[in-house]
């Protein structure tokens, strides 16, 4: 039991969750610097660069670029209630929780929204999008680019083409793919995109970097209701991130320090060796869990999320007790699953600093201990060896964080 007069002293964990991530010792060290006032000349020259780190990380040349202050949940809410007003259509592709909370999220609105649905652990029929829109006045797709809850990954580029015909706005959830997975928002013509700073970047929770286009921009000054939310919404809080640096509300200095420091490293690796990492660590994680016998939910590779692995419990383990040994034994923390799956699938967190070698290994190792003593059958060393193997033959790569 923790005595509230003691000093804070939480435990060290491997955080292999769907977020967060471990964070480096240099986004430590910023989090533990100076405090500033939120006006401060210094500061509002700093919000500056930080904007400038996150356009190379969206890969945009978008003006409103900034992290909100707010969760991952808070960028969804942001999306949706800017472009959304009473009578607007639009289209949600769901594919799990996270695709859901956005389709919520619009149905509060008051405008009508039509759910595009794919079973669980697959990703959204573009042309199932596509039959939807036929005849109508659609605002907006929405989706997930990586769905968290079930380690399924979007292709985007199709979405596109389907928004392009339907004279729609595309709005992407990249929460758990930033940073961790090929995304060029310019490139692939995303109006809104936001994420979350607790996962492939590796930064404090508590930030929801978001960027919106210039047709975004133009719909916002054209809208003839005001936005629902005051706290989310764009014409007034990019005040404060824009040219005019005016006050709107006092954001997490300390938040946006680590969040800077964090993107900084995200740059300094260069997102293609960051992308390849995530990558090569994934195929490694995924060839030990089945040489152990555990296999991944996503039956399809080119499916698979590489930042979230959704892996099946095997038949006769508890899978919360393995979760607890690693826990309570290893300092080793991986996510149960949600939803329909929740009893019978674990999800696996390589995003950002969490995504080394070294881990991987050890969680494999670790994991094979417990499967052991639960009865489960298995070739001692097998998951490690079979991890090993992939890294043998792939051309190496190494978080650069941490000096």
């Amino acid at each position: 039991m923790i005595n509230p007069m003691h000093e804070l002293q939480p435990p060290t964990r491997l955080m292999l969750t769907p977020g967060p991530s471990c964070v480096s010792p240099q986004v430590y060290r910023a989090l533990a610097t100076p405090l500033v006032g939120h006006i401060d000349p210094w500061f509002t020259e700093f919000m500056g660069a930080v904007q400038t780190q996150m356009r190379g990380v969206f890969q945009t040349q978008n003006n409103m670029t900034f992290p909100i202050s707010a969760s991952g949940t808070g960028g969804i809410e942001t999306a949706v209630v800017n472009t959304l007003e009473p009578g607007d259509e639009a289209i949600v592709c769901v594919n799990g929780m996270f695709s859901g909370r956005m389709a919520e999220v619009a149905e509060r609105t008051g405008a009508k929204i039509h759910r595009v649905t794919a079973p669980v652990g697959r990703a959204v029929d573009p042309e199932d999008v596509r039959r939807a829109g036929q005849g109508r006045k659609i605002k907006f797709i929405g989706l997930a680019h990586g769905e968290t809850s079930t380690g399924v990954i979007t292709k985007l580029d199709p979405f596109r083409r389907v928004a392009d015909e339907l004279d729609a706005l595309l709005i992407v959830d990249a929460v758990a793919s930033l940073a961790g997975v090929p995304l060029d928002i310019d490139r692939q013509r995303i109006d809104i995109c936001f994420s979350g700073s607790q996962k492939a970047i590796s930064g404090p929770p508590g930030m929801s970097p978001i960027t919106v286009n210039a047709r975004v921009e133009d719909m916002l000054r054209k809208r003839k209701t005001k936005v629902q939310s005051w706290y989310f919404d764009l014409t007034t809080v990019m005040n404060y991130w824009g040219k005019e640096r005016t006050y709107h509300h006092t954001p997490p200095v300390s938040l946006i320090y680590g969040l800077y420091e964090a993107m900084r490293l995200v740059l300094e690796e260069g997102l293609e060796a960051r992308w390849e990492r995530h990558r090569q660590n994934q195929a490694a994680l995924i060839a030990g869990l089945e040489a152990m016998g555990v296999r991944p939910f996503v039956e399809r590779p080119e499916d698979r999320l590489h930042t979230v692995t959704c892996a099946w419990i095997p038949s006769g383990i508890d899978g919360a007790k393995v979760r607890s040994r690693l826990l309570n034994e290893f300092n080793i923390e991986i996510a149960g699953g949600l939803g329909e799956i929740k009893t019978t699938t674990w999800r696996i967190g390589l995003m950002g600093y969490s995504s080394q070698r070294q881990n991987i290994l050890l969680f494999l190792d670790v994991l094979e201990r417990i499967l052991l003593d639960q009865g489960m059958k298995l070739s001692i060393g097998a998951g490690v060896s079979a991890a090993a193997g992939i890294y043998a033959h792939a051309e190496p790569v190494a978080v650069t964080q941490g000096k």
